[in-house]
């Protein structure tokens, strides 16, 4: 054997050594995440009220994420509503351990809420969590109910209308809030519902004209016999583009209303958090090989056909993005331009 030959050789076998060592610390790594989470439960938290919305999607993926998260570990979902979603998120941010058995369910508004919202400056830093991914980029849209006298936008603009919201913070606050300050819809806004099922139900007894601020997946998933027996009046929709399905409804996009170019700006800012429609988070500082354990498993879920045919047979819409993108999406949004978020604040309230 030549001196070249033998060089060669060695440098095979360290070769070898480092593929084998790797391979062993794979195995360890996914033997130790099983050993972690076997019998073990995952709490999901999740920052809406039973029956809304976020309550549905996080349900139906903690019917599914467990199969895909060594060990195979109970999820456990459990409402914390209020604030629109500030108080789950705050627990998760400060209360919640570390160590990958917590999983957040937060509405985009509690995300963006540091940026656009004064009062929840001190409550958590948004930036700081950790995502797993989202399930859906979702549009937002203005609804009345069939026998309100608003019937399309363009009346809001003339007709005073009541309608119903949450809390500070929430959707349908905001959304609703938007309209009147940048389109000049008559709203007379009444705050204090605690989710969207109250305020359908009190469309119902015509004690409001609707709400705005309502995912038009959410709206699908919650009240199919709405959409398909034409219950109510669809008046907008609010999103960065068109939805392809709400414009063949003929639904009109907020951009069309909207002609000053700083409104544009501020109203682009508030409804981008759409992009981050659904998404599910761990605490900062959550150990890194259970970030990437949950994250691996998320993404194989929303691909999952038994996950997916759930999901259609609740009606939601999947449109997954990773946790990695959704991380960047939020870092770049709390960079924007101090102009543009004051706008913001100021268009998002009553």
């Amino acid at each position: 054997m030549t001196m070249g030959d033998s060089i060669q050789l060695n440098s095979l076998k360290r070769r070898a050594g480092a593929l084998l060592a790797g391979v062993a610390m794979f195995a360890a790594t996914g033997a130790g995440a099983a050993d972690f989470y076997a019998g073990r439960n995952i709490e999901l938290l999740i920052g809406g009220d039973v029956g809304g919305g976020y309550d549905v999607y996080a349900r139906t993926l903690g019917r599914h994420l467990g199969r895909y998260i060594p060990g195979t570990p109970n999820i456990l979902p459990r409402n914390m509503p209020g604030a629109g979603s500030a108080i789950a998120g705050s627990n998760i941010y400060t209360v919640a351990p570390k160590d990958g058995t917590v999983i957040g369910a937060l509405m985009p508004g509690a995300i963006m809420g540091r940026l656009i919202d004064e009062k929840a400056a001190n409550l958590f830093d948004p930036t700081k969590f950790i995502y797993l991914g989202t399930a859906d980029s979702g549009t937002r849209v203005c609804i009345t109910f069939a026998t309100s006298k608003i019937k399309k936008f363009e009346d809001t603009l003339t007709q005073s209308a009541i309608f119903g919201a949450s809390a500070a913070g929430g959707a349908t606050r905001d959304y609703a809030a938007l309209h009147k300050h940048v389109n000049g819809s008559k709203f007379n806004i009444v705050s204090g519902y605690k989710g969207t099922v109250d305020i359908f139900l009190a469309m119902e007894r015509a004690e409001v004209d609707g709400l705005c601020g309502l995912d038009w997946s959410s709206l699908k998933a919650q009240k199919p016999d709405w959409v398909r027996d034409k219950k109510m009046n669809l008046l907008i929709q609010d999103s960065l583009e068109p939805e392809p399905e709400l414009t063949k409804l003929g639904v009109p996009h907020v951009m069309s209303f909207i002609k000053d170019e700083a409104d544009k700006k501020a109203v682009q800012l508030v409804v981008s958090q759409q992009v981050f429609g659904r998404s599910y988070i761990v605490p900062p500082g959550t150990l890194d090989e259970r970030v990437k354990i949950l994250r691996e498993a998320f993404m194989k879920t929303m691909a999952d056909k038994d996950f997916l045919a759930d999901a259609e047979k609740s009606s939601i819409a999947i449109t997954a993005s990773s946790g990695e993108k959704v991380q960047e999406i939020v870092k770049t949004l709390h960079a924007s331009p101090a102009d543009v978020v004051a706008r913001a604040k100021r268009i998002i309230e009553p």
